[in-house]
């Protein structure tokens, strides 16, 4: 007769933290992505009653979608109440994340439609703010060439700061992007598209308002609080090269050209871009012959992998539009 193997003593069982911490997700389904996307389009609108009209969906539902993306993935993801919409630590993360898989999703597609020899799905295009009123910048040429070609491509258009486009382009978010050059990574390609003249400014009540300006050098400048942008750009570049200290920060053109507008800072700002303050009086431009800097515009995306047929469509109409006389 078998001897009765013993019986082992029943396990106990794991602390709350520890099974916390294995309740992660297994097999992403289709609902998986459709919460996300659900949450990405509520992060990006600042609460799910402003998110109503982009999803066409009503709030309780929209509650009810987030609670189960909670659910799912096991941690509180953002606060609502009275105090209004804000992302956790972990929702911050979750975010992040977020964008990655859902810009694989998409890259995924634009394969397949490759496969298949058509162009749709979504096009992720970033621009650096401020190019619209620059004529040399023909984007809206591209725009134009590439929707007659792809008209089933959904156009998605971003204004960003040149940090968020790198970043964006790296993680994949982004197909293509358009900033100033300023540096390079060898995990992009970069072509030039057009130039911009950077001029440097002053406002009604600055010091230099309306004074002369021929005796002005560098050296001189220094002695007026400066406002410059807070990333590394050509802007950051020329005033850290001529030692011009920063005594305001901006992270856009506008937010520069508000600081200026203050009468307290000198700044550079593209020309086109002020030149309809000088029209109506409120700003002018400081040695013009002097203080001012070229910018490049590149077009640059992804060395690896490749650029999908839909984002090579679109790189080609746009350096066609910047070749080709309007």
């Amino acid at each position: 007769m078998a001897a009765t193997p013993p019986v082992s003593a029943p396990l106990p069982h794991p602390p709350a933290a520890a099974r916390r911490a294995r309740a992660v997700l297994g097999q992403l389904s289709d609902m998986d992505l459709r919460l996300l996307q659900v949450f990405k389009s509520v992060v990006e609108c600042g609460g799910m009653s402003a998110a109503e009209l982009e999803l066409n969906i009503g709030t309780s539902t929209l509650s009810r979608h987030m609670k189960d993306l909670e659910t799912r993935l096991g941690m509180v993801l953002c606060r609502r109440g009275r105090a209004g919409f804000a992302l956790t630590p972990e929702g911050h993360q979750v975010y992040e994340a977020t964008l990655q898989l859902l810009g694989g999703v998409d890259l995924f597609r634009s394969r397949i439609d490759d496969i298949h020899a058509r162009m749709g799905g979504n096009l992720e295009i970033a621009v650096f703010d401020k190019t619209v009123s620059n004529p040399q910048a023909q984007i809206h040429r591209a725009i134009a060439q590439f929707h007659t070609a792809a008209p089933d491509v959904n156009l998605q258009l971003h204004v960003s700061s040149i940090n968020a486009i790198e970043r964006g382009l790296m993680d994949g978010r982004f197909h293509v992007g358009i900033i100033p050059a300023h540096r390079s990574s060898a995990s992009l390609v970069y072509r030039d598209l057009f130039g911009e003249n950077m001029q440097l400014y002053c406002a009604a009540g600055h010091d230099l308002w309306h004074k002369p300006h021929d005796s002005l050098d560098w050296e001189a400048l220094r002695h007026y609080p400066f406002a410059g942008l807070g990333y590394h750009s050509p802007n950051m570049e020329l005033s850290h090269s001529v030692r011009l200290p920063r005594a305001a920060t901006g992270f856009d053109q506008e937010s520069i050209a508000t600081l200026i507008l203050s009468g307290c800072f000198l700044g550079f700002l593209p020309d086109h871009y002020a030149a309809r303050f000088e029209e109506q009086g409120l700003m002018q431009a400081v040695g013009p012959d002097r203080f001012h800097y070229q910018c490049q515009f590149v077009a640059m995306w992804r060395l690896s992998p490749a650029p999908s047929r839909v984002a090579q469509a679109f790189i080609d109409c746009l350096l066609q539009a910047h070749t080709t006389p309007a």
